[in-house]
Formats: structure tokens, C-alpha cells, sequence
């Protein structure tokens, strides 16, 4: 029915989707073949035979046909992240196309409306993971209003020698499986030393009464960090003449991590985001969250070598690079900064969807809707393709039991969660607005009220963020260098500073090259809230997973508010499909335009999205293995009601 409508509304889409002016073809083939990274083998998934797969370089006003065939033995997909393209080819499995079988090519035929730094990847199971992704350069139609000599392509990435469905089946069966950073006694003694016996033990125990870590900063740690499939010791390098201005496209192609990138001795000069020019700003330091690019111009002047650091956010390690005027130069690594710790400001909206409810009574609540089903297994609604089951696999051999999904009580385990409609917000610190003025019709459920809820009640009070005193803990020092402008919460040890004390990057920084046309109120608001339970290691939107979920409901032509809840633990890089998300950072008309949005524990973010897409589009958490388990979601954008009924 949709894909009739969408037939019969040419002349609406005309105008996007015009003929450009070249036209070009390409050919990936997406294979298998051994690997070895850091000392590890395993058997990769390639394209074209290497990880990451050939850089392609469009034209904007370009029509594009790419041929993509699948040697795999499993269905496969590709998906070209952050381009605008009729829906039926944005490669999502079981939304926008079936997939590529085994032994097909599928060609997918797009036109480029735009220019910018972008890249492409598999939508299929873990295949991201596995090595199945690119760069994508798009040179724009008219000049750059940038000047530089030189440019490259900086793809950062994060490789394990497991698989995913490996990966994937640990963190379900414990969750803590790759943290190997936690606190230890002697740990416990040195925070004690500074900051008090007292307040050290007070600190540990309100961490254990959650069941939670203050060092979950990464689901996964123990990768190995690539720039463009190299890792540190293989040392990419990109060739500059001193005084030469050099662009650098930055792209986290990770599953998995962030990174704080740097050039020690260099100032970067950000120039875009998401691929759209923006203001020229000057930093030492900037945080990539996964799926996101900033592209940078930096100018070195000596005739030595630079080193290009993204160090993990956990400070597991460096994916590193090298800027030099000669092949073989490199400097050496610095020592990894001191690991961050969350705080209590990370949790105090956390605690509502991460921490184990199973001891509240609940007697009075339906939580039909809202108890994730067989939470211990893939989502596979959200991953595209059906997944071997995670239960089969020999537990007992990887150090841990497995409990099998078919067997569970979920309501013993805690899995039927509060209804977060019926919160006490005004006790914990912050205001909610009233939801009347959402149209949570759109959203697929009814939202009741927010109010209602009594927490003194369900034996918990959450604590006051503001009273709380973080120096005390030893968390103070991060968050008092750096004035996020709102990216992270009060207090959060998550909130970011540069190495050498100078600029780090927030998303007020962010301002449009050109103020954007059409801005304007939005025409209604949607709250997401974005939940799960670190614990058991499930995610989900509203306290829903996608295989459960009805898609989201916009309409051609409206501008959509969006406002993103972040009730957990965890950051949350979101990314929608085949539309813009306007970042609303208190810039009006220069609010940038992005594809990603990075949303921090106990945040709330804000983006207005025009709706300018007629079709069906995935919208999901870009972290893989939350995405895996249920932080999904489908948009459906159909014509005005005036158009359908004449369809």
C-alpha cells in the first residue's frame, strides 16, 4: 500500500530525487576470508577483500548504481549511512528490502543530493562488527568554502576476535563479561585516602544496593582499535610537506566505542558534522560517538611526525595513527589517561529502567507492555535476519552458566519494569513537561500521565542530584573543566576534558555554515525515552523492544520534536534513517543538521526533524549489541491525509 502511494506521489518526490547530471557505477562483493589483527586470526568479513572496504567517492548531482554481491553463506545487506535515498534503497532488512541471499547481487540505484563525509555498512546480524563497512566521500557540486592542500580519510574502529554472536551471547549471560576494570581494594583504600574513609564506603554501598558498576562506562572492553583497518603497531600514516593545510575525515565506524580524539601539538579546526558544513571551530579535543564524522583541518608546520590519538572512553586504549612528511615515522604512545567513573548524577534517571525492580511491589501495575519477552536472546526483529539462538552455544566452556530464555521467569528476574508514565519527576530533581501536548498516537501507545507515581511509596526514594556532593567522591575533577552546555548531567564523570587543558568540543560549539530555510515551531512533540536494564542487558524505547513495538507514525511535510529521555546508565548514540535530525542547541536557524546524536546518561536531548521522506525508516541506538536487543524502531512517513484519500 505504501509503496503504491509512494508510486502515485512522484510529483512530490520529483523535486528531491531530480536526475543529476553524471552517472557511475561500482561493484563491492562482501566475502570471508582470514584476518589477523594484533596477533589474533579469525575469519573476517571483507569487502572487496579488505576491512574497511574501498573508500567510494561520489559527486553530488551524481546517479549512482552499486552493484553489491553476498559470498557469504548468510543473508547480508549493505546500508549508506547519512545519505538521503528513496527508502526502498537504504539496504535495511525487513524494512526498506529483504536482504541479499547467499550467491545474489542486488543493485541498488540512487541519485546524491548532498556532499560530505559518510560511509556505508551491513544491516545484517553482526556483519558491521565482523569488518563489513566503508568510507563515502561526496565532493560537493559548487567550491568548498574550505581551503586545504590535502585530505584523508580517518576510519576508527574497534576489531575482536570473537564474533558478535560471541560477543553478543556473553554480555547476555553477564553482563560485566568485558568490564576488567573494576574496582578493587586497593582501589578502595586510595579513594579513601583522599576523599574519607567515610564517603568511600558510602559511595561503594550506594553502587552495590543498584547491583551496578560506577566502571560501565564501555559494554565492551579488550577490543583492538583500528584507523582504517591498521592497528597501532601496523601505524597508519598520511603524508603532509610542512605548512601544508590537511583534511581529516573522521569516521567511528565502531560497534561499540567512543573515542576522544587528538593531535598533540596540532589545533583541529572543525569544519563539518554528519557531513554538513558548519562554523569553523577551533579545538584540542573532540568526542566521537559511534556512527558519527567530524571532518577537521589541521596545518602542520614542523617537519616531524604528529600522532593522531583516539583513545577509548574507557581508556582501554589507543586506535592510533600518524601525520609525517615521511613513510616510517612515529612517535611513541603516551600513557592512557586515568579511566573515568560514573557518578551518582549518571544515575538518578537511570535508576528507573537499570536497576533491578524485582524487590518493588509491583502487584498494581500492568506491565504487559512493557516486559521485554525472551530478553536473554536477540532481537531479531531489530538485526534483520534471523541469528543462531545464543542459548546453544556451550556456556560452560566460556567460564559462565547460561540460563536458557525458553525457562525463565520474568517477573522473578525483575524484567517487569515501573511504568515510567507514573513517575514523581519533581523528586528526582528535574521538571517534566506535561505529555498533553504529545501525540504519543504517533508513537504507537498510549502514554497515561507522568505524574502519579509516588517513589516513597515503592520503597525507594531517588536521590537529589544537586544535593549530592561529588567532590567528596573524587568525581569532581572532569566535570568542573569543562561546561558542556547540557551534553552531559551536573557532575557526570563522563563529562570530557583535553588532555592538554585546552578546548574540548560540545554540541553548542555546532553552528551551520548557512542558517537553515525552512525553520520553524515544531508542529508536535514525541518523547522517547530510552530505557533497558544494564544488568540482564536488555535496551529498549519507552520500556518497549522493537519485535514488540509499533512503528512511530509522522507525516510528509510536518516538523516533528523529538525528545530524547536518556533513563539509563549508558550513552546512546541514535541515529534515524533517511532524514535529518536538527540538533536544537539554542542556535536557532544555525542549529546544525545531523544523522547522529549522542544522548548521556540522565540527559535529555532535543532535535527537530522536517519531514521531508515519504517511506518506511529504521530508527535505533547505533551501539550494535543495544541495537541487537531491542532500541529500535521503525518510522513510517506517510503522505498528507488529503493526498492519501486521492490515492
Amino acid at each position: 500500500m505504501l509503496l503504491s502511494c509512494i508510486k502515485k506521489a512522484a510529483p512530490v518526490l520529483a523535486s528531491l530525487w531530480s536526475l543529476g547530471a553524471l552517472a557511475g557505477t561500482y561493484n563491492l562483493v562482501i566475502d570471508e576470508q582470514p584476518l589477523e589483527i594484533d596477533g589474533k586470526a579469525k575469519n573476517a568479513m571483507t569487502l572487496n577483500g579488505g576491512v574497511p572496504g574501498p573508500t567510494l567517492r561520489f559527486r553530488e548531482g551524481e546517479d549512482v548504481t552499486i552493484n553489491v554481491t553476498n559470498n557469504l553463506d548468510v543473508d547480508s545487506s549493505i546500508h549508506w549511512h547519512g545519505l538521503l535515498l528513496p527508502y526502498t534503497q537504504d539496504g535495511v532488512p525487513g524494512i526498506s528490502f529483504p536482504g541479499i541471499k547467499p550467491g545474489e547481487t542486488f543493485t541498488y540505484r540512487f541519485p546524491i543530493v548532498q556532499a560530505g563525509t559518510y560511509w556505508y555498512h551491513s544491516h545484517s546480524g553482526f556483519q558491521e562488527q565482523e569488518g563489513v563497512y566503508g568510507s563515502i566521500v561526496i565532493e560537493p557540486a559548487k567550491r568548498e568554502p574550505y581551503r586545504y592542500d590535502r585530505e584523508y580519510v580517518v576510519m576508527l574502529s574497534d576489531w575482536s576476535a570473537e564474533t558478535g554472536d560471541q560477543i553478543f551471547s556473553n554480555l547476555k549471560g553477564q553482563s560485566d563479561y568485558y568490564n576488567y576494570s573494576q574496582q578493587t581494594l586497593g582501589g578502595f583504600f586510595k579513594d579513601a585516602s583522599q576523599d574519607g574513609f567515610a564517603a568511600t564506603l558510602r559511595d561503594r554501598l550506594d553502587w552495590g544496593s543498584m547491583r551496578m558498576m560506577p566502571t560501565d562506562i564501555a559494554d565492551v572492553s579488550g577490543y583492538s582499535f583500528l584507523v582504517n583497518g591498521k592497528s597501532t603497531d601496523d601505524n597508519w600514516t598520511g603524508l603532509f610537506q610542512p605548512g601544508e593545510r590537511v583534511r581529516l575525515r573522521f569516521i567511528n565506524a565502531s560497534a561499540m566505542t567512543y573515542f576522544d580524539v587528538r593531535i598533540p601539538g596540532l589545533k583541529m579546526t572543525v569544519i563539518q558534522a554528519d557531513g554538513n558544513n558548519v562554523q569553523p571551530v577551533g579545538v584540542d579535543e573532540f568526542r566521537i560517538a559511534v556512527a558519527e564524522t567530524y571532518d577537521v583541518i589541521v596545518q602542520p608546520k614542523e617537519d616531524r611526525a604528529f600522532s593522531i590519538l583516539a583513545e577509548s572512553i574507557d581508556r582501554s586504549g589507543f586506535a592510533r595513527g600518524t601525520l609525517a612528511p615521511r613513510e616510517g615515522m612515529k612517535l611513541a604512545l603516551p600513557e592512557l589517561r586515568e579511566r573515568p567513573l560514573l557518578t551518582m548524577s549518571d544515575m538518578s534517571m537511570a535508576s528507573m529502567g537499570g536497576m533491578d525492580h524485582g524487590s518493588m511491589d509491583h502487584s498494581a501495575m500492568n506491565h504487559a507492555a512493557m516486559a521485554p519477552s525472551q530478553s536473554q536472546t536477540v532481537d531479531h526483529a531489530a538485526m534483520g535476519h534471523s541469528q543462531p539462538q545464543p542459548q546453544a552455544m556451550d556456556h560452560a566452556a566460556m567460564g559462565h552458566t547460561q540460563p536458557q530464555p525458553q525457562a525463565m521467569d520474568h517477573a522473578a528476574m525483575g524484567h517487569t519494569q515501573p511504568q515510567p508514565q507514573a513517575m514523581d519527576h519533581a523528586a528526582m530533581g528535574h521538571t517534566q513537561p506535561q505529555p498533553q501536548a504529545m501525540d504519543h498516537a504517533a508513537m504507537g501507545h498510549t502514554q497515561p500521565q507522568p505524574q502519579a507515581m509516588d517513589h516513597a511509596a515503592m520503597g525507594h526514594a531517588p536521590a537529589q542530584p544537586q544535593a549530592m556532593d561529588h567532590a567528596a567522591m573524587g568525581h569532581s575533577s572532569m566535570a568542573a573543566m569543562t561546561d558542556t552546555g547540557g551534553d552531559y548531567a551536573p557532575g557526570s564523570g563522563l563529562t570530557p576534558t583535553a588532555a592538554n587543558g585546552g578546548k574540548f568540543l560540545v554540541y553548542g560549539d555546532l553552528k551551520a555554515m548557512t542558517p537553515y530555510a525552512d525553520y520553524r515551531a515544531p508542529d508536535r512533540e514525541i518523547e522517547l525515552r530510552l530505557t533497558g536494564n544494564m544488568e540482564r542487558y536488555f535496551w529498549s524505547i519507552n520500556g518497549i523492544k522493537f519485535s514488540d513495538a509499533e512503528p512511530v507514525r509522522l507525516t510528509y511535510g510536518e516538523r516533528v520534536r523529538i525528545k530524547f529521555v536518556n533513563d539509563t546508565m549508558m550513552m546512546h548514540p541514535m541515529h534515524l534513517h533517511g532524514m535529518w535530525m536538527q540538533l536544537d542547541k539554542g542556535n536557532g536557524r544555525f542549529n546544525p543538521l545531523k544523522h547522529v546524536v549522542n544522548v548521556a546518561p540522565n540527559t535529555t536531548l532535543t532535535v527537530d526533524v522536517p519531514v521531508d521522506a515519504i517511506g518506511e525508516w529504521a530508527f535505533h541506538c547505533h551501539l550494535m549489541y543495544h541495537m541487537a536487543s531491542g532500541m529500535f524502531r521503525k518510522i513510517v512517513v506517510e503522505p498528507p491525509a488529503a493526498q492519501a484519500a486521492q490515492m
